[in-house]
């Protein structure tokens, strides 16, 4: 049965909007008028016709509804203990629609239930809404429902979900006190640099003295950030612009993400959130039956880092050509050690996502303490530089007061 989305007036000339279901639209209009409402609008939700997922161009996909990681999480794990408690998936899916107070997942939903209903699995009918359910959920959805083991996917899917978001809320949460610093650092400065130091050389200038060499220097930082601060920006900020585009190069961006794999400290960082990220999904897919192949395609594709993902790529055409996954991995030498040996361990053993959930944990743990460590010491070095450029600029300014005190003297 399609949705449709309506507007009408209540009996205090209200405008009230929602979703209802129906046959065509002069039913969901009858049924308004039921309700006590008069309709001024009604029209069929958007969507694919004939199976297919509705046809998309630049600006389409552009503005397609998304999703946050928590409200996929959310949504994720309503589904699964509603499934789990034996409801069917359209019914779980208008449960949870009803339960959102977002206008925008609650369409989602019903769209969604309405292509269940007219004889689609749940994963087919997630591709409506690509950039909300992603081609990870999708398939591993798909691999729950083959087996017949969706909830239990689901909750796989809400766990995954879920520690993503932790895991970016913590970092969220420390980059704060940095930020504020740098921020502050600047602002400083260049109130310093452009207000006050003009001010005090005008003094100076009355007194025709020579002016040590600091305050000199100090004086031509103030006149270029007065004359030219402006410039500064548009040049930083065209810069930025300018190393987006070149990154956007295919080939530009390889070799940067090959030069992000070997430089000092960040290659320990990138590599391990690219990896961690490869071996909880592949983790999940293999958990939920997908065949490692096709686990393999789908987990590469959710790896940033393109030098990293074009060697998954090789690897994986290894493992379809017969090779064990641990000798694949290890060909392309950008894996660790520790986890090449639990991959083995889980191949032999027979528990592979086993050792997957626990290489993932391990390297996202891994990367945690580095990236703490790291803005732990950001913080002391921003108040150093700050207290050091508000010190050399003080100092500049005393220095000619002093001499002039010793003239006088």
């Amino acid at each position: 049965m399609p949705a449709f989305e309506y507007q009408a007036l209540d009996a205090r000339g209200r405008t009230k909007s929602g979703m209802l279901e129906g046959d065509s639209a002069r039913q969901v209009r009858q049924s308004l008028r039921d309700q006590g409402l008069a309709p001024t609008q009604v029209k069929l939700t958007s969507q694919g016709g004939e199976g297919e997922p509705a046809a998309t161009n630049f600006f389409s996909g552009f503005f397609q509804p998304t999703l946050t990681v928590s409200e996929r999480a959310l949504i994720t794990r309503q589904l699964a203990t509603l499934i789990a408690a034996g409801l069917p998936i359209e019914e779980s899916l208008l449960a949870v629609s009803r339960q959102t107070e977002l206008p925008k997942t609650q369409k989602m939903l019903v769209t969604v239930r309405t292509r269940v209903l007219e004889g689609f699995s749940l994963a087919r009918s997630l591709e409506v809404f690509p950039k909300a359910f992603p081609e990870l959920f999708r398939a591993t959805i798909a691999a729950g429902e083959s087996s017949g083991h969706l909830e239990a996917v689901l909750n796989q899917l809400a766990d995954f979900s879920e520690s993503q978001y932790e895991s970016a809320t913590r970092i969220q949460q420390a980059l704060v006190y940095p930020i504020i610093l740098f921020v502050l650092t600047i602002l400083i400065l260049a109130g310093l640099l452009g207000y006050v130091v003009p001010d005090i050389v005008a003094v100076f200038a009355d007194t025709g003295q020579a002016l040590p060499d600091l305050t000199r220097l100090i004086i031509a930082l103030s006149d270029f950030v007065a004359g030219y601060g402006w410039l500064v920006g548009l040049v930083v900020i065209a810069a930025a612009l300018g190393m987006r585009q070149i990154l956007s190069v295919a080939s530009y961006r390889l070799r940067f993400d090959q030069f992000l794999l070997r430089a000092p400290l960040v290659a320990k960082m990138s590599r391990g959130r690219n990896i961690s990220q490869f071996a909880s999904t592949l983790s999940i897919l293999s958990a939920s039956g997908v065949p490692l192949v096709e686990a393999m395609k789908i987990a590469g594709a959710v790896v940033s880092n393109t030098w990293l993902r074009a060697e998954v790529e090789a690897a994986t055409v290894r493992v379809s050509e017969g090779s064990s996954l641990q000798s694949a991995l290890q060909a392309s030498g950008y894996f660790p050690p520790m986890m090449l040996y639990m991959i083995a361990s889980g191949e032999s053993s027979g528990e592979l996502d086993g050792m997957l959930a626990r290489v993932a944990r391990y390297l996202q743990q891994d990367v945690e303490a580095l990236l703490a460590t790291l803005l732990s010491l950001i913080g002391p070095l921003m108040l150093v530089i700050m207290g050091g450029a508000v010190f050399t600029i003080v100092m500049a300014i005393l220095l000619p007061i002093i001499n002039l005190n010793q003239m006088v003297s």
